[in-house]
């Protein structure tokens, strides 16, 4: 799904989610954590704004309708994969990759690799919100960057469930039935390229995605992932470029890392050395 507001710091709301003992609060229960932690938020705040990301997100359904059918999927295959893959951003790239003539293979294992980002997303989800076994494999399929988003916001558990909740229902209704009548309504609007609606879920994807990148690293990470995949594009299949520009993580990790560990062992160095000659003036 295309992807919102930034998560707060580790030390604030989120930490003190997850200091918490396991399993969920008391109901009505608005402690969350230490004393001087963030109290618990109204549950009319937190459906106003899970069904404002909801709504806004799910109506770009219909700009995926448009696209899909637009590359030559059929109707049942274009709701099939709002039903049961439904995350917007693979969604996106398989119709496109297919659309661009890309090999099947390649735009599935393109799509693949995007929502691969889910499961990262359910290992903190899964702490945050603590759901009995039974829900947990239902719950997996709304784990998408909306609900993450909305959930990881929120300064309770009791607020994080029910900013998952909303956002998950809200956004996977409207996106399948906005799927659908853009899927039906694409014959209406002729040329679909001249629209330009294989561009909306990526926009809302980096406007939600944009006030996440809080650090250097990350900046870096996402610009070279950019510079890539664009440099890439003219010269390979369609699909590949989005599989490696995530090669961008892995090269910024290994640079930074040696930056930092370059003035470590400076300093260690010179610490070692002023030892020495201590010890040596001793002598």
């Amino acid at each position: 799904m295309a992807e919102q507001t930034a998560p707060p710091e580790g030390t604030g709301a989120i930490g003190a989610i997850s200091a918490g003992p396991p399993g969920p609060t008391a109901p009505g229960d608005r402690r969350n954590g230490p004393p001087g932690t963030a109290q618990g938020k109204p549950d009319a705040a937190v459906v106003r704004d899970a069904l404002a990301v909801g709504i806004a997100v799910g109506l770009s359904g219909f700009a995926f309708g448009v696209t899909a059918a637009g590359s030559g999927l059929s109707l049942l295959q274009i709701c099939a994969l709002s039903l049961f893959v439904f995350t917007g951003a693979s969604q996106f790239a398989l119709v496109g990759a297919l659309a661009a003539g890309g090999n099947p293979y390649t735009a599935a294992a393109g799509a693949f690799f995007l929502g691969v980002r889910n499961a990262f997303y359910g290992l903190r989800l899964s702490q945050l919100l603590a759901l009995p076994r039974a829900l947990r494999p239902f719950a997996a399929h709304w784990v998408i960057d909306e609900t993450t988003a909305v959930t990881v916001a929120q300064p309770d558990r009791r607020s994080a469930r029910l900013g998952f909740t909303v956002t998950g229902l809200t956004l996977y209704v409207l996106w399948n039935l906005t799927t659908l009548v853009g899927a039906m309504g694409a014959e209406a609007l002729g040329d679909t390229e001249a629209w330009g609606l294989d561009a909306a879920s990526p926009a809302v994807f980096l406007a939600l995605l944009a006030p996440m990148l809080r650090s250097t690293t990350e900046r870096v990470t996402a610009g070279l992932a950019v510079l890539l995949a664009l440099t890439l594009l003219p010269v390979l299949p369609a699909g590949v470029p989005v599989l490696l520009s995530a090669l961008a993580a892995p090269v910024v990790l290994f640079v930074m890392g040696r930056r930092k560990r370059g003035p470590a062992v400076e300093g260690g160095t010179a610490k070692q050395e002023e030892t020495t000659e201590k010890g040596g003036r001793d002598a």
